[in-house]
């Protein structure tokens, strides 16, 4: 049995997510007094979820492979050695506010500093997004800079989640990004119109629409019930604005570090007409560790992903080292 859905704008979602977990735990029909999760936990990082993706999880099952994605643990605040507040490096790579040159032709635009939820394994969840949020006048600088780096061709709009920003401002920053010769693709990395499918409006479509960038959408989907009808039908959307849809997962111990569930993944996104594109193994930020899976463990789980799905339907294995030009694949 599901939980029931919510109604309403996105907007009116993005503000009314459960935060208190005594809540989440209720609203599945499971007991909240079993869950032990300090204030201090908390305070370093919220529990965020929206309404809508709490719909889809099996009310009464306290393994389901969402609840495990979003549900705060003590185990956060366990310091494990090799495990780091700034996993990536970034600060080394913040050339201009809101700017993260990592790659050579193509940097991240951090377009906004907060997520429409809280996956318990964000890499992001110290980063200092008070010195990363630009408003217009600052990325004026920004772009200013842009402009004079033609090796750059792609600008990645990241975050937090860009999508949790307004679609005027993202159509300002877009057209600005546009007037610059040398880009010629916007790549976004959202997980929003997963969470909440009703992102996925007029005013969103109609200014990717308008773009003259190529477009590329990278969701993340870790489990295949995270895709529903809703979601399915926002994506099919975003396809017919001339958007192209790939998807990024993260192996996470207990949510989908099992043949079968890759296997169902990377099947539900195809259905979805969107394309496996990085299976990542966890960055190690500190607070994480209970997701990791082995190197070892995630390089069998591929070559039983090779022997039952068609090529295309394989993501790459990747992980992510500090100053390198591109991932680094493991397979």
């Amino acid at each position: 049995m599901l939980i029931a859905s919510t109604a309403g704008s996105w907007q009116q979602q993005l503000s009314d997510v459960i935060t208190d977990p005594d809540e989440l735990l209720r609203t599945l029909n499971l007991d909240a007094s079993q869950l032990s999760v300090s204030a201090q936990v908390l305070k370093q990082f919220p529990l965020r979820v929206p309404r809508s993706f709490a719909a889809r999880m099996q009310a009464g099952n306290p393994s389901d492979p969402l609840l495990l994605q979003v549900l705060p643990s003590d185990k956060e605040g366990d310091d494990t050695p090799g495990f780091d507040f700034d996993p990536l490096s970034e600060s080394d790579f913040n050339p201009q506010p809101g700017i993260l040159h990592k790659y050579h032709g193509r940097v991240l635009a951090l377009v906004a500093p907060h997520c429409a939820v809280h996956c318990r394994y964000c890499f992001r969840r110290h980063f200092p997004y008070e010195e990363n949020t630009p408003g217009r006048q600052a990325w004026e600088q920004s772009l200013e800079w842009l402009a004079g780096q033609p090796e750059i061709h792609e600008v990645i709009y990241s975050g937090g989640d860009p999508l949790a920003a307004s679609d005027k401002y993202l159509a300002w920053l877009t057209n600005r990004i546009s007037e610059i010769p040398h880009i010629g693709r916007l790549r976004i990395h959202t997980r929003t119109p997963v969470m909440i499918p009703a992102r996925v409006n007029d005013e969103l479509l109609a200014w990717l629409s308008d773009c003259r960038l190529q477009k590329v959408m990278v969701i993340h989907v870790n489990h295949a019930n995270e895709i529903d009808a809703e979601v399915t039908e926002a994506l099919q959307n975003l396809r017919r604005a001339g958007v192209t849809l790939l998807n990024q997962s993260v192996l996470l111990k207990g949510v989908n570090d099992s043949a079968a569930a890759l296997i169902d993944l990377s099947e539900r996104l195809m259905d979805a007409q969107v394309m496996p594109y990085y299976l990542h193994v966890l960055d190690r930020v500190q607070g994480v560790a209970h997701f990791d899976v082995s190197e070892t463990y995630a390089l069998q789980l591929m070559a039983e992903l090779k022997e039952k799905l068609p090529g295309y339907l394989v993501p790459r294995l990747v992980r992510e080292v500090p100053g390198a030009s591109s991932k680094t694949g493991l397979q």
